[in-house]
């Protein structure tokens, strides 16, 4: 599909970014003229990417989490949350509802919650490499090209 509109965003790998990446996202899909329940479905699928990223990929220290957006033809947003954090494993195993390796307080929801709230979600990790999680989504509001 032919590319519309693109954004590219790094930030830290801190809790306090996460709100920001999800504001960022939405005014970027805003192109789009999306109904409140896609803004708010994008808002969880990337707010959750974002927090695996950070707990998961990068546990205890910090590094840098790599955003990359697209505004497709048909109305499809793209998004790609990236991080060159520890990877996981197994991908399948990773996406089972209620897998988790965060401990007694993560629910293990996070892959389920994006699948829910987006049309395709795509998952790639290597141990030691990192993870990317992308995206799709087909936004029914009224284009603005």
């Amino acid at each position: 599909m032919k590319i519309k509109n693109e954004f590219k965003l790094t930030v830290d790998s801190k809790s306090v970014n996460e709100s920001f990446c999800r504001v960022v996202v939405t005014a970027f899909a805003s192109a789009l003229d999306p109904t409140i329940e896609e803004i708010t479905d994008l808002k969880t699928a990337v707010s959750e990417a974002v927090t695996n990223s950070i707990v998961h990929g990068y546990a205890d220290t910090c590094g840098k989490i790599y955003i990359t957006g697209q505004l497709l033809e048909n109305d499809v947003i793209k998004i790609k949350i990236k991080d060159k954090g520890r990877g996981i494993a197994d991908v399948s195993e990773a996406m089972t509802p209620l897998y988790t390796t965060g401990g007694s307080d993560r629910a293990g929801l996070g892959f389920t919650v994006m699948q829910s709230f987006c049309d395709r979600v795509s998952v790639t990790s290597s141990l030691g490499i990192g993870t990317t999680v992308v995206l799709t989504k087909k936004i029914s509001g009224r284009t603005k090209w």
